[in-house]
């Protein structure tokens, strides 16, 4: 398994991808509706997951019904994502030896994520991140969000790298679809969501942790990579 070309620019997703994130929002949707007697089912959280809050919003909706107190729920997901944030956020295994290998390489990468910036800007604060990336692509700056391409095209003329030599590191099925959408050489590292026949097809390569896609951009770079 070889990279088509060696990527002069990464971009990086952030849920699910460089932070165990996407586990920490299904338990605050469970505790949510567990603590505010809400009825929701696996099923309905899961819409959610991943998506931006106006389009988990109206997913949800159609699941649990106009009447359901969608706004309350998610004010009271939301207060108990931020208590688990501040104590059990975690980084994806690989996320370190990754970004020194892009150090190493000096190739330039940044964020493009549904997330809004604020957001962002705290997950990396926290894990002290925030210098090692060359721009956030957050909720807001594109007009249309994934499986659209805008994030990842916008992504790539931030870094002034064409969209073809960009490696795209996504962990979503909507992920993936939107960097293939822009022609970014994709990898999926799956979180909680495997692939399926359609989204393999969509990637260069599925792999386990990017731990591997490290080892592929040193393989790509060759004697240079040393």
């Amino acid at each position: 398994m070889s990279l088509p070309r060696a990527p002069r620019a990464v971009v990086f997703d952030m849920d699910g991808l460089l932070f165990d994130t996407e586990a920490l929002y299904q338990q605050a949707y469970f505790e949510a509706a567990e603590l505010g007697g809400f009825e929701v089912s696996p099923e309905a959280i899961r819409l959610a997951i991943g998506m931006p809050w106006v389009r988990g919003r109206e997913l949800m909706l159609g699941a649990l019904g106009e009447q359901f107190p969608i706004d309350d729920y998610y004010a009271r997901m939301t207060d108990r994502f931020l208590e688990l944030s501040a104590t059990d956020l975690r980084l994806k295994p690989g996320v370190v030896e990754l970004l020194d290998v892009l150090d190493r390489l000096k190739l330039p990468r940044c964020i493009a994520t549904s997330s809004a910036q604020s957001t962002v800007r705290d997950h990396l604060s926290a894990h002290n991140l925030i210098d090692r990336f060359h721009a956030v692509i957050g909720h807001g700056d594109y007009e249309n969000s994934k499986p659209a391409p805008d994030p990842f095209l916008l992504a790539a003329k931030r870094l002034g790298v064409p969209a073809s030599f960009c490696l795209a590191l996504e962990d979503s099925h909507n992920g993936v679809r939107s960097a293939s959408a822009a022609g970014m050489m994709t990898i999926m590292v799956p979180d909680l969501v495997p692939p399926t026949k359609e989204i393999a097809k969509l990637c260069h390569s599925v792999v386990e942790s990017l731990h591997q896609v490290a080892a592929l951009v040193m393989q790509a770079w060759g004697p240079n990579a040393e």
